[in-house]
């Protein structure tokens, strides 16, 4: 498979996508999820002949708090700790999250502070500097999560490698010191074994969110596991001025599908009846070409540095994430404990508090890639009306 893919928008002329891979397995990974490696489902949005953008460019913090409903909710996310899963090191990660932090007015989220750590896989052993991109995707997960949920202590926890073992190993590190909810901005291919793995996600009290993938139909894992909310990915229309949400499509790239070797899980009967875990629960803006801005200073062969624009089901799931959090800290407040499979209650809600996608596609392969009224596998449930969703998790048992 190639490092990149690059392909043009046939919206907006002239304009230019590079992909990161979906997934580059080793030649035992159908059969041993352990064996396999994982990307981040990752899209950036180039002006051809540009040279790096000097300020940010796609829908601000503010902008998708308002579609989204986030900034109806007075409530950062105080006292829990989001957990963002990234491989390799990157060097720059608190500096380039105070320059994004700086731009948006957001509060400082430092280790001085204590709102900022970073945790390695191995304790002390910090691993290798990235050299593949994955710098990237830190500072999408790291900022988006800060922007969404500004009072949650953020914990980066980065793995030796891209590798599921390393990968899986990081979730329980941040498992283990403390994390309420784990953002996991990537994805592989299935593996027959997969379920062997499901032990990562199964934790009470910690909720698990990943991306469902840029690689159109089909699942993934983690997402296709049933303790892990899957995030899709859509086109998200707002107005200029205010930011009010106004249409949102499924997004032709957002991953989904049926599982290979998952059950369906109890929290599903009522949406589908396949038999096998559908994924994504869940949707969120996710086309690049109206993407997120995120800066990024580590300078490695194939980073993108500077302010640059961003796509891909990987910038849902840190603000999924943020969105949890929320609701994790008002159920503390009123002496609740904080979620366990907010899925769970995810499903019955979903009537009144999405935004349901009912249009658009991630393939040919008819109604399985065909986003309609309620449930699909293409968007899920549909996008968050956050201050209407984050009542109904907190009013949970």
């Amino acid at each position: 498979m190639k490092n990149t893919r690059l392909r043009f928008s046939a919206k907006l002329a002239g304009l230019l996508v590079a992909a990161l891979p979906l997934a580059a397995q080793s030649p035992d990974a159908s059969t041993d999820i352990l064996k396999g490696f994982s990307h981040p489902p990752l899209q950036h949005f180039v002006t051809p002949d540009a040279r790096p953008d000097s300020t940010p460019t796609g829908y601000s913090p503010n902008k998708l708090k308002t579609a989204y409903g986030f900034s109806l909710v007075k409530n950062g996310g105080k006292g829990q700790v989001i957990a963002i899963i990234d491989a390799y090191d990157d060097p720059n990660a608190e500096a380039d999250l105070g320059t994004f932090s700086t731009e948006f007015g957001l509060p400082a989220c430092t280790t001085a502070n204590g709102c900022f750590k970073v945790l390695y896989q191995s304790g002390a052993t910090k691993p290798p500097a990235d050299t593949t991109g994955w710098s990237n995707e830190v500072a999408i997960d790291t900022q988006w999560s800060h922007a969404m949920a500004p009072d949650a202590q953020i914990v980066l926890v980065e793995s030796n490698s891209n590798s599921n073992a390393d990968l899986y190993a990081a979730v329980d590190v941040a498992v283990a010191n403390g994390a309420t909810v784990v953002s996991m901005s990537w994805s592989g291919g299935e593996a027959s074994n997969e379920s062997s793995s499901d032990s990562h996600f199964n934790v009470p009290g910690v909720t698990f969110v990943a991306a469902s993938g840029d690689g159109g139909h089909g699942a993934v894992y983690p997402a296709a596991s049933p303790y892990v909310v899957g995030v899709g990915g859509t086109t998200l229309g707002i107005n200029a001025s205010t930011g009010a949400w106004q249409s949102e499509t499924a997004w032709s790239d957002s991953g989904g599908g049926l599982s290979k070797y998952e059950p369906e899980p109890g929290y599903q009967a009522h949406s589908q009846t396949s038999g096998k875990r559908g994924i994504p629960d869940v949707a969120y803006d996710g086309n690049p070409n109206t993407g997120v801005p995120a800066y990024s200073s580590w300078d490695c062969s194939v980073c993108y540095t500077s302010w640059n624009q961003w796509g891909g089901t990987s910038i849902g799931t840190p603000q999924w994430a943020a969105l949890f959090a929320i609701a994790n800290s008002i159920r503390v407040k009123d002496g609740k404990t904080t979620l366990t499979q907010p899925q769970i209650v995810l499903y019955p809600r979903a009537e009144g508090d999405y935004h349901d996608i009912t249009s658009g596609s991630n393939g040919s392969c008819g109604a399985q890639c065909t986003a309609k009224t309620g449930y699909d596998l293409v968007t899920g449930v549909g996008s968050p009306q956050a201050n209407l969703l984050i009542l109904g998790l907190v009013a949970s048992q």
